[in-house]
């Protein structure tokens, strides 16, 4: 019975993936043939006007369907944005495509064509075509996470994060690299993975390549490195993309309880300041105006509240009624600092004024009349 509903389900997710997916025939210039490639539009893409950020995967034919599932998922779950997932299929052509002198470890002949194919025809193309925000990702395995860092080494880098997976690595590559990073001046994401059952060789190499990244200081470098346990050069896929997506987007996720612990209840200054600046930040870093999560300004609340620095919920407050205006959570908290720095009358009145508002965040209308009776019981108001 359960590998009947687990068959079942997996059929059901690939129906669903396959009515989100569209297959075209892309007719190259530069490659002087039609290269099929697939494109997912996330779920909202028809029913908002909003914009993307662009996933390009590498080795689409048997990668695109595993980096679209995830980002699907995790798109769902608000740990990600909704992207544009691109697959570009290299059956035959993996070889040609990835093609690099032997002399100096750059693209050449058919390698030089696919290079200028996706920067020169493709992705202007789906920034054309579609709703696409200024974020790039390029994920590749093998061969092709090798071919990704050309466009890192280029003066204005295309993309904005690499996934790197199990890298089989020109001979200069990790010169190139490591001469490079020390000098990007724009936030970039950098993903690298192996592991214990990798190819030795290429195994060898990746560990090579992050110790040399380890050793870069440069703050807008992003890094985060994978060995995992188990998987082989062809299984680590299923491993680490999810893992990439998580690290690259890790400031998108809401508040975490790691998050909480670790950074927010340490905070010497304004929480709220901290709520604000993410948000700018993965504005800055994504180009989405993204609004702030109910569950981010209840776990702000909860650390003023854990923090005893009461003085807070006044920010807290405004920041909630600018956001979330038809909704009694700004008063709420609002409330809650005028009662708890020696203003109850005030705070009783703003309670009261919170009634009429909807309902959010888990603060109810009726809690709130409590709160306004319970004061005006302990005052003679």
């Amino acid at each position: 019975m359960k590998n009947i509903l687990y068959l079942f389900a997996i059929f059901f997710s690939v129906q669903f993936i396959d009515a989100q997916v569209t297959y075209k025939n892309f007719n190259s210039e530069l490659l002087g043939e039609a290269r099929e490639v697939k494109i997912q539009l996330p779920r909202s893409y028809n029913s908002s006007d909003k914009s993307y950020p662009i996933v390009v995967v590498l080795d689409g034919d048997y990668m695109f369907e595993i980096v679209a599932g995830n980002v699907e998922y995790a798109a769902y779950w608000e740990d990600i944005p909704e992207a544009i997932v691109v697959g570009i299929n290299q059956f035959n052509k993996r070889d040609d495509d990835t093609l690099y002198s032997e002399l100096n470890s750059l693209p050449m002949e058919t390698g030089a064509a696919f290079f200028d194919f996706i920067g020169q025809e493709l992705i202007p193309y789906i920034e054309k075509t579609y709703r696409t925000e200024k974020f790039k990702v390029a994920v590749g395995h093998g061969i092709t996470a090798n071919f990704i860092n050309y466009y890192l080494l280029k003066e204005i880098p295309l993309f904005n994060a690499y996934v790197s997976l199990s890298p089989d690595m020109a001979p200069d590559m990790q010169a190139f690299l490591t001469e490079r990073l020390p000098n990007i001046t724009t936030k970039t994401f950098y993903y690298l993975a192996t592991s214990n059952n990798d190819v030795k060789d290429i195994q060898a190499q990746t560990e090579a390549l992050n110790t040399a990244i380890k050793g870069i200081n440069n703050e807008s470098v992003l890094s985060t490195f994978d060995n995992f346990e188990g998987p082989t050069h062809y299984s680590l896929p299923a491993h680490a993309i999810p893992k990439a997506l998580e690290d690259i987007f890790f400031v998108f996720r809401p508040i975490s309880k790691q998050e909480y612990k670790d950074t927010i209840l340490k905070l010497e200054g304004s929480p709220v300041d901290y709520l604000v600046e993410k948000y700018e930040t993965i504005e800055d870093l994504f180009g989405l105006n993204k609004q702030i999560l109910i569950n981010d300004f209840r776990a702000i609340a909860a650390a003023i509240k854990k923090t005893e620095k009461y003085e807070y919920f006044e920010a807290l407050g405004k920041l909630a009624r600018k956001e979330y205006p038809n909704t009694l959570l700004g008063n709420y908290y609002l409330g809650r600092f005028y009662e708890e720095t020696g203003n109850p009358k005030k705070a009783m009145k703003t309670y009261q004024s919170a009634y009429i508002l909807e309902e959010a965040g888990g603060i109810t209308k009726d809690h709130v009349l409590e709160l306004s009776e319970q004061i005006k019981a302990d005052f003679g108001y």
